[in-house]
C-alpha cells in the first residue's frame, strides 16, 4: 500500500448482473502474491478511468464521531457514479441510508445483542463459541470491537447477502430489510467501519471472503451508492486463487480500497486474519467506534478487564446515597443497562448447549432471576385471539430474593429464547408503597412479533392483552404473598379500594402506555406521572384537569380526580374548581413515622430511575404540553386584545 500517494484513482464502476454488484470499484494495483496471481489471469486489459481523481486527506475518519450527529453534513459528489449497462438489479442506495437505517438501535447493547445472535443462529451449523472482545488497531492506536465465531461462516454469496444494501440478483429476491438487515443496522451503530473475514466450505470449495462496510470510505470519497468492497480466495487447494468476478483490475482494485480504508496496511496483515479462524468461522471487526457527546468512547472498556461499560451517568455522582439505592445499583435489574457482562448473562432464556458466549476472554454464566424467586408461582397463560391457536406458555412469578428491602419488579420477557424487555415494569412500581413491589416474573412469548431493535414488542391488541393480564398477576400475587415477604401491612391499606379490571385489549388512542391503577390516585398529594386515558374501563375513570392545570410533571395536588365505583351506589358528583395555581393544598398525610420516611426515600429514588429511564418520552411529552401552553398563551392574549377592542368600542359609543 503506497501511503505517499493521497491523491488516487478510483476506475469505473463496473458491475456485472449478476449477484456482484459491490466488486465494483478500481484503482491502480500494487505488490502481493494473489494480487500477482489475479494480473497475471489477464493480458494487461486496462480498464479506463472515468471518474475524477479523489483527493483523500491522510487522517481516515470521520469529521464527526458521534453516531447520533454522524447523519448531517453529507458530502454531495461533483458528479454521479456513472451506471455502467446491465446493472438494472442493484438498488442504489445513498450511503446516508447506512446511517438513518441503524438508528432503529438506541441502545449500543441492543446493537451488539443482534450480533451475538448471529453467532448463536450458528449453533445448528456446529458453531461452539462466539468471542466478544476488544482490540487495538496499530494503524492509529484506536480501539476495535472483535465478533467472531466458528460457526458455517459465509460463501461468496452468503457475506454479500449479509453486507450489502437492497442485495438483489437473478438467482435470489431479496431486497433490502430480508436478508438479515441486522448486521448493517447493528456494526452501523456501534462504530463507522466494519471488516468482515470469513471462511467456509460448500459443496467441496472451500473460499474466504473479505468485505468492507466503510462509513468513512463512502463519506471521504463522496459516494452516492453503498459500494461494499470484497475480495474472495479460492482455498481448495494448496495454491489459493483469487475468484474473479469481472475483471482481474476489479480484484486487485478492490484489495487497494480494502488496504486503504480498513485497520491493515498491507496484504499480509490482511490474509494474516483467517490464521486463528480455522477452517470455518467469521470474524466481524467494528473500528472508528462512535464517541458520546463528551468526546470520549461511548463504551468503555477500561472500567473493568472482563467486561464492556457503557457510562452511567448516576455513577459519577459523587454525593453520598442510601445504602439501599447502592444496593439496589448492585443488583442486575440495574446493571444490565451498564454492563454487558450482566446483560449477556440474561440474554438467553434456556441454558445453551456446548456453546460458549466469552466475553472478554472469559465465558458468561448464563443466569434466569426465575431460578432464585422467593414463593414461586408458575401461571398458565394461553393467549387468545380470533381464529387462532397459540401454544399456553408458563408464567413464573415470585419475590426477589431481596425483597422487601429492594424495590426491584418487572419481567423479563422472551422471544423464542431471546430475552426482548428485560425488567418490563407493568404496574406502575418503583414506589415502594406501591402493590407490586419486589415482584419479578419470567415468560417466553413467541406470539407477539418483537420490534426491529428487538428491545421491545410491536404493540398488537395481543401484546395488550398479555399486559393486562400481567398486572393482574402481579396484583394478585402482591395480594397473597406480600405480608410473606415481610412488607409492612401499611402497604395494602388501600386494597380494599381497587376495582377489578375485565380482560380486555385497552383503546388504542394512548397518549401514554402506562395506565394510573384507581388505587394510585386516591392517595392524595402530587401525581408525578401521566394520567393515560385509555385504560379507564367501566369500572374506573380517570379525570383529566384542563390544560391551564395541568403542568409537565402530570396533575396539581390540588386537583382531586373523581373515582366512580361499580356499585349501584349513585356517585355524588363532584364539582371540581379550578384554583389558581399559586396555591397548593396542603399535605394531607398524617403522622408520616421514620420509618415511612424512609421508604419515601427509596421511593423517590425509583422515581429518578424511572425518569432517567423515560427521559426521551417524558421530553416528549413535556414539549407538547408546552406547546399546548403556548397555544393556550397566545389564545388568551387573542381574547385579551379582543376584550380591550371590546372595550374600546363601548367606550367610543
Amino acid at each position: 500500500m503506497h501511503h505517499h500517494m493521497a491523491k488516487r484513482t478510483v476506475a469505473d464502476v463496473v458491475v456485472l448482473s449478476d449477484s456482484d454488484d459491490e466488486d465494483n470499484v478500481g484503482a491502480r494495483g500494487g505488490g502481493g502474491a494473489l494480487r500477482r496471481r489475479s494480473a497475471s489471469l489477464i493480458e494487461n486489459r486496462q480498464v479506463p478511468s472515468t471518474i475524477a481523481d479523489t483527493t483523500v486527506p491522510p487522517r481516515e475518519t470521520l469529521e464527526c464521531r458521534s453516531f447520533w450527529k454522524a447523519g448531517d453534513q453529507f458530502v454531495i459528489p461533483k458528479a454521479l457514479t456513472p451506471t455502467p449497462p446491465g446493472t438494472l438489479e442493484h438498488a442504489r442506495v445513498h450511503p446516508k441510508f447506512l446511517h438513518s437505517n441503524a438508528t432503529s438501535h438506541k441502545w449500543a447493547f441492543g446493537a451488539i445483542a443482534e450480533l451475538i445472535d448471529n453467532a448463536v443462529d450458528e449453533i445448528q451449523n456446529g458453531a461452539t463459541f462466539v468471542k466478544i472482545d476488544k482490540i487495538d488497531i496499530a494503524k492509529d492506536n484506536s480501539p476495535a470491537l472483535v465478533f467472531q465465531d466458528d460457526g458455517a461462516g459465509m460463501d461468496p454469496d452468503g457475506i454479500r447477502k449479509c453486507m450489502s444494501l437492497g442485495y438483489s440478483s437473478k438467482k435470489s429476491n431479496t431486497t433490502i430489510g430480508q436478508y438479515g438487515n441486522g448486521f448493517k443496522t447493528s456494526t452501523m451503530r456501534l462504530g463507522a467501519d466494519a471488516i468482515v473475514f470469513t471462511r467456509s466450505t460448500r459443496g467441496g470449495k472451500s473460499t474466504q471472503s473479505i468485505g468492507l462496510l466503510s462509513y468513512t470510505f463512502l463519506r471521504r470519497t463522496g459516494q452516492d451508492d453503498v459500494i461494499v468492497p470484497m475480495i474472495d480466495i479460492d482455498t481448495s487447494s494448496d495454491l489459493p486463487q483469487p475468484i474473479i468476478y469481472g475483471t482481474p483490475e476489479d480484484w486487485s482494485t478492490n484489495l487497494d480500497i480494502l488496504l486503504k480504508w480498513s485497520p491493515f496496511s498491507t496484504e499480509d496483515e490482511l490474509l494474516k486474519q483467517f490464521e486463528d479462524i480455522g477452517t470455518h468461522g467469521t470474524k466481524v471487526m467494528i473500528y472508528n467506534l462512535w464517541l458520546n457527546d463528551e468526546g470520549i468512547y461511548e463504551l468503555s472498556f477500561d472500567e473493568e478487564d472482563e467486561d464492556i461499560r457503557l457510562r452511567d451517568e448516576n455513577a459519577l455522582d459523587r454525593k453520598r446515597v442510601v445504602s439501599v439505592i447502592l444496593e439496589l445499583r448492585s443488583h442486575i435489574s440495574y446493571r444490565f443497562r451498564h454492563s454487558l457482562k450482566a446483560y449477556i448473562s440474561m440474554l438467553y432464556l434456556k441454558k445453551l448447549k456446548n456453546f460458549k458466549i466469552i466475553l472478554r476472554g472469559i465465558p458468561v454464566e448464563q443466569f434466569n432471576i426465575a431460578d432464585e424467586l422467593r414463593y414461586p408461582e408458575t401461571i398458565i397463560y394461553k393467549p387468545q385471539a380470533a381464529a387462532v391457536e397459540y401454544a399456553a406458555t408458563e408464567i413464573k412469578v415470585g419475590f426477589v430474593k431481596e425483597a422487601p428491602k429492594l424495590p426491584v419488579c418487572g419481567f423479563n420477557v422472551y422471544h423464542k429464547n431471546r430475552l426482548i424487555m428485560p425488567f418490563w415494569k407493568v404496574t406502575l412500581g418503583g414506589s415502594t408503597r406501591g402493590n407490586g413491589n419486589g415482584v419479578v416474573g419470567v415468560l417466553e412469548a413467541d406470539f407477539i412479533e418483537p420490534a426491529h431493535d428487538k428491545q421491545d414488542f410491536e404493540r398488537s391488541s395481543l401484546f395488550q392483552r398479555l399486559e393486562a393480564r400481567l398486572k393482574r398477576i402481579v396484583l394478585d400475587y402482591w395480594k397473597s404473598r406480600s405480608e410473606a415477604v415481610g412488607y409492612h401491612p401499611y402497604f395494602s391499606a388501600h386494597k380494599s379500594k381497587r376495582t377489578a379490571t375485565p380482560d380486555q385489549p385497552p383503546s388504542d388512542d394512548a397518549f401514554n402506555p402506562s395506565p394510573l391503577p384507581s388505587d394510585k390516585i386516591s392517595q392524595g398529594g402530587p401525581i408525578i406521572r401521566e394520567i393515560s386515558l385509555s385504560k379507564g374501563t367501566s369500572s374506573r375513570t380517570v379525570a383529566l384537569p384542563p390544560p391551564h392545570m395541568r403542568n409537565f410533571t402530570g396533575v396539581r395536588s390540588n386537583f382531586q380526580p373523581v373515582q366512580l365505583n361499580p356499585q349501584p351506589v349513585q356517585p355524588q358528583p363532584v364539582q371540581v374548581i379550578p384554583q389558581p395555581a399559586a396555591t397548593e393544598s396542603g399535605d394531607n398525610r398524617v403522622g408520616e413515622s421514620a420509618y415511612k420516611l424512609s421508604e419515601e426515600n427509596i421511593q423517590l429514588f425509583m422515581k429518578c430511575e424511572e425518569y432517567a429511564k423515560n427521559e426521551a418520552e417524558m421530553e416528549q411529552t413535556v414539549m407538547n404540553l408546552e406547546k399546548e401552553l403556548e397555544e393556550a398563551k397566545s389564545k388568551c392574549a387573542q381574547l385579551a386584545m379582543l376584550v380591550d377592542a371590546q372595550k374600546r368600542e363601548m367606550q367610543q359609543v
